[in-house]
Parts: structure tokens; C-alpha cells; sequence
């Protein structure tokens, strides 16, 4: 019985091994997406969409191994909810990736354009949003309830930001009519990044769940 338990510790472990390594995988890409609208290098941005193979199938070897775990051991109560909590947290991490590829690709639209406008402010978002899905995957692997909490303040801040982003592009539609193909694409590349706010405080309501039973709305 005890190597039939010590067995089953060992996977969950390679569960949270694997889902850091995801996590690093799509701080990576929320970087480098950024970065590359910062420099309108298609040729990272052309990386980056190539990229998101590698998540998803880290993803799905997340999915394989709990399905497995749950077929073969049957685990109850607070296991059970980490196995699932893994498959939430792997679902919005797969899906920040996808974000990271639609900043990419908006790259490749503009990017023989000067930017209109200096992006310092969308710059900041996916700094904190970057350390946000660090602080996120970090709660989990060590069931901290309070830095799981604080996404929800952390995703504040990305709401103000991407409100005065969304701002200041309105005004150069209205002052120039030739902005608004690439203003319109700035501000949904600020939408994108204030997703990965809420995607990353969706992992914290996971790992309240976890460590309580009971899942909060962060978002609200």
C-alpha cells in the first residue's frame, strides 16, 4: 500500500513539475510576444506562433497523466481536487499561450508600420502579467491561498492600464483617421494582455479550491 501511495506522490509531483515548466513556457511567450511588438520583429513573432506546439502538448501530457491517476487510483478529497486544479490551471495556461500567438500575429499586420504611439503602458501589462503567471504557478505548486489572492489585486492594476491604453488610442483615432487600422490593433493587443490577467487569476481561484474546497470569483 505504501509504494502504491508513494508511487501516486510521484506523479502528482511530475504534475506540478510539468505544470511549472508550462508556466515558464507562456512567461516566455507573453514576453517575447511584446518584445517583438516592441521591435515590429516579425521574425520572433514568427517564432512565437511556431511555439505554441510545444504548450500544447505539454498540456496534454498534463491531461494524459491526471486522467490516468484518476482511472487507476481514484483518488478523493484534496488529490482529487489537485488533479483537477491541474487540468483547470493547464486550460488557462494553454490559452494564455494562444493569446501570446494573436500578439504575435498582430506583429505581422503592422509590421512595416511605425508605431503610432510609444507602448511603455502595454509594456508594464505584460510585465505584471508575466509575474502574475509566475506568482500564479508558484501558489499552486506551494498551496499558498494568499499569493493566490493577490492576482485579484495584481489584475487590478491591468484593468486600469488597459483602460488608459484603450483611452489614449481613441484620441488618436479622433485626431487622425489614418490611425485607426493600427490603433484598433493596439487595443487588442491590450485586450489580449488583459486576458491573461484574468486567465492568471483564474489559476488562483484553482488554487483556493484546492488548498479550501471552495472556489472564489476573483474576476468579479
Amino acid at each position: 500500500m505504501m509504494m502504491v501511495r508513494k508511487e501516486f506522490d510521484q506523479n502528482l509531483d511530475q504534475l506540478n513539475e510539468w505544470l511549472v515548466e508550462m508556466g515558464e513556457m507562456v512567461e516566455k511567450a507573453i514576453k517575447e510576444s511584446i518584445e517583438a511588438l516592441s521591435q515590429l520583429d516579425a521574425e520572433k513573432a514568427r517564432q512565437i506562433i511556431a511555439y505554441d506546439l510545444k504548450v500544447n502538448d505539454m498540456e496534454e501530457r498534463i491531461i494524459e497523466l491526471g486522467i490516468k491517476l484518476i482511472a487507476t487510483q481514484q483518488p478523493v478529497a484534496k488529490d482529487l481536487r489537485r488533479i483537477i486544479a491541474a487540468f483547470h490551471i493547464a486550460n488557462d495556461l494553454e490559452r494564455m499561450a494562444d493569446l501570446a500567438i494573436d500578439i504575435a500575429e498582430t506583429v505581422l499586420i503592422i509590421e512595416d508600420k511605425a508605431l503610432i504611439k510609444p507602448i511603455d503602458d502595454i509594456t508594464q501589462m505584460g510585465e505584471i502579467v508575466g509575474d502574475m503567471t509566475y506568482e500564479a504557478i508558484q501558489s499552486f505548486v506551494h498551496e499558498n491561498v494568499d499569493l493566490a489572492y493577490k492576482m485579484a489585486k495584481d489584475d487590478d492594476q491591468v484593468d486600469e492600464l488597459y483602460g488608459k491604453v484603450v483611452r489614449e488610442l481613441v484620441v488618436l483615432m479622433e485626431e487622425n483617421l489614418k490611425n485607426i487600422p493600427q490603433a484598433q490593433q493596439l487595443s487588442f493587443v491590450a485586450r489580449y494582455i488583459e486576458r491573461f490577467g484574468d486567465h492568471a487569476t483564474n489559476i488562483g481561484e484553482s488554487v483556493i479550491y484546492l488548498v479550501t474546497g471552495k472556489k472564489p470569483d476573483l474576476n468579479a
